[in-house]
């Protein structure tokens, strides 16, 4: 009987696999770019230098990289983002990776293109904590980078705007590459054991998972409020409306491995925990819970098999930029 019904389960899985939109799960080849900023390889870079360069921090010691680790999934392991003097920030540090697809940044949304994204943690108190004009001042004192970015842009030099300009291309250039689960996608459907693939079917299908982690991102890019009680508003202090209160934007689940802990606020340590959470109704009663996060009743194999497929969804490091 055992035997049958594996049997038919890998009947089902073939029938499941045969079946997948691969263009939903697909990165586009294109890499988009506003028209006033368009991708070159010489700004894109200028961005890297500037990136992993703690010239950007007031005391020197800090970078972007310091909380966007390539080796971590371009995250950081931490529950929440230390910066300059060692303060801490209020919420985790979330991954760049696939940010130039994004129409909206920062946990709460509050920024709407990478370039304006970009100002954000060089002024946070809590992140480098200087000043553009400073920072400016710095690079403008510093030989190699005034002739990289006159070259690169020759009629502005070194302003606040090629300066965003810079590192958002930089930013725009980290995309996924080839996880065990894009090779699947493209037609290898070896890459996948029968466990992940039966993981991915309740992904997709009794898990539900798909209602917020959707497309090649897996994140529709939607605010959601998942029950995290810890007094953080969210995009409630960005709209200023009650039902935008404790909503934080769907991360993304690429890489999803390396990116822990889990949440805006890293309260979940293992991604085992994260998906119980998000599967399991375990969440703040009292709030405004999202009505699409509901107890999907997974059981521990149905929890198990859903985070061996996102294990698939994860690149090696020799992958990463």
């Amino acid at each position: 009987m055992r035997k049958y019904l594996l049997s038919l389960f890998l009947f089902g899985g073939l029938l499941f696999a045969n079946s997948i939109n691969t263009k939903e799960w697909t990165r586009p080849s294109k890499i988009p770019a506003p028209k006033n900023n368009p991708i070159t390889q010489e700004k894109i870079a200028l961005g890297k230098k500037l990136f992993f360069d703690p010239i950007l921090s007031r005391g020197n010691n800090i970078s972007c990289m310091t909380c966007h680790n390539p080796l971590k999934g371009w995250s950081d392991a931490d529950t929440v983002a230390i910066g300059d003097k060692g303060r801490k920030g209020i919420r985790n540090s979330p991954t760049i990776l696939n940010s130039a697809y994004q129409y909206i940044y920062f946990w709460d949304g509050r920024a709407k293109s990478l370039e304006e994204q970009a100002l954000g943690p060089l002024e946070a108190h809590a992140e480098m904590n200087i000043d553009v004009k400073e920072a400016i001042k710095k690079l403008k004192n510093d030989l190699l980078y005034k002739k990289m970015f006159q070259a690169v842009f020759p009629k502005e030099g070194i302003t606040s705007d090629t300066l965003v300009k810079a590192l958002a291309t930089f930013e725009r250039s980290i995309v996924s590459g080839q996880s065990r689960f894009d090779k699947f996608i493209a037609g290898d459907k070896s890459q996948l054991s029968d466990e992940e693939l039966k993981g991915f079917y309740t992904f997709v299908n009794k898990g539900n998972c798909t209602v917020c982690h959707s497309g090649f991102r897996f994140s529709d890019q939607s605010f959601n409020n998942v029950g995290v009680d810890n007094k953080d508003l969210g995009r409630g202090k960005i709209k200023k409306r009650d039902i935008w209160n404790a909503t934080f934007k769907t991360p993304t689940l690429r890489n999803i491995t390396k990116t822990a802990p889990y949440f805006h606020d890293g309260s979940a340590k293992t991604l085992k925990e994260a998906v119980e959470f998000c599967a399991k109704g375990s969440r703040d009663k009292n709030s405004s819970v999202a009505s699409i996060l509901i107890d999907k009743n997974l059981s521990n194999e149905e929890i198990v098999g859903v985070v061996k497929f996102l294990h698939t969804l994860s690149e090696p490091i020799e992958d990463l930029h």
